[in-house]
């Protein structure tokens, strides 16, 4: 007779196999003395697995990956689940709360990590999460959302030297897969010093729901799972396979003045080609803004006034001889993804 496999525990509380519970970790009160919670969703299945966390709203005002959360959790079986899945749809409370990516001090939880116990609050915030959940997991998934008026195209980040991560991000099958360090504080760093694998994906704009985005995001999960083995169905197959880009930049405004764009997100650029006029609401003065490489827009704002100095378009670098491969690419994704108009 084969053996039950043993109760997932979190905080003291156990959930058996085959079962999902819904889990409240005390995280901080307001003024108000109105109690704070990390609400997390674990499914424990029948079968020794990975633990894989899927978490959402590190910053507070990124929606998408709570709705990938939601429908990711509707589509969950525990009895037929291998290892353990946990799901945390809002990480950032106060800021999904308040609609802004911060805590209430203005830090950045994604900076925060490991945290402390004996810390600031999003110090605190950082250090629960980072006990209770990440180290009980085997692999990560971190969904973001670009930031307010500025749109991305799905993509995901991770460490390519990390062939787990990397196999993971393949797998995802967002069309861009951008080589990012991870940066002191963060998720991922953090992550990293556990040796567990992560991946972090980005997709559209902060504070709006974007269907393409979600339903990207929540395929791209789902294919994870299966590579994994937790899962016998991936999320459907695609017509393309994802592009590497090893280096990124964003192309700041160097004037003063109404942006007007010549190019959209996920559009192939070459090198010096304009991708938007920098003019003068009064009409005596038009400076182009080029490319600075052959490369495809992986995220732009959306904005149509800027200052010297500001953030217009991010473009993921490609060598001229693979740039109309990633074009192919992610005009497959397009035909994919987006929704069709009835």
């Amino acid at each position: 007779m084969a053996r039950r496999r043993e109760a997932f525990e979190i905080a003291e509380t156990k959930v058996t196999a085959g079962t999902v519970k819904s889990i409240k970790l005390p995280a901080a009160r307001l003024y108000t003395d109105t109690p704070m919670d990390l609400h997390v969703e674990v499914f424990h299945g029948l079968k020794e697995g990975p633990t894989l966390l899927v978490c959402a709203a590190l910053h507070g005002d990124e929606l998408n990956g709570i709705d990938i959360c939601r429908r990711l959790i509707k589509k969950m079986n525990p009895k037929r689940l291998t290892g353990t899945l946990i799901v945390v749809p809002i990480v950032n409370m106060f800021g999904f709360i308040q609609h802004t990516r911060y805590l209430p001090d203005r830090r950045d939880l994604n900076r925060c990590f490991p945290g402390s116990q004996r810390g600031a609050l999003g110090s605190r915030l950082a250090n629960l999460f980072y006990r209770e959940l990440m180290q009980r997991a085997t692999h990560i998934i971190d969904l973001h959302t670009g930031a307010i008026n500025r749109g991305n195209l799905p993509q995901v980040r991770t460490d390519v030297q990390d062939e787990i991560a990397l196999k993971m991000a393949e797998e995802f099958h967002a069309p861009v897969i951008l080589h990012a360090k991870e940066r002191d504080g963060s998720l991922r760093a953090a992550a990293s010093d556990l040796g567990i694998p992560s991946i972090l994906y980005e997709a559209g704009e902060a504070l709006r729901f974007d269907e393409t985005s979600i339903r990207t995001g929540l395929n791209g999960v789902l294919n994870v799972m299966k590579y994994l083995g937790m899962v016998q169905k991936r999320g459907s197959r695609r017509k393309f396979e994802p592009m590497v880009a090893n280096s990124s930049q964003w192309v700041r405004n160097e004037f003063d003045g109404l942006i007007i764009n010549k190019v959209r997100l996920g559009d192939l650029v070459s090198k010096n080609q304009i991708l938007a006029y920098s003019a003068s609401p009064h009409g005596d003065m038009e400076e182009p803004i080029r490319s600075p490489f052959d490369g495809i827009v992986i995220g732009m704002s959306h904005i149509p006034i800027a200052n010297e100095g500001e953030a217009l378009f991010h473009i993921a670098k490609f060598d001229s001889e693979l740039i109309d491969q990633a074009g192919e690419i992610v005009d497959a994704f397009i035909e994919d993804f987006e929704p069709r108009v009835l």
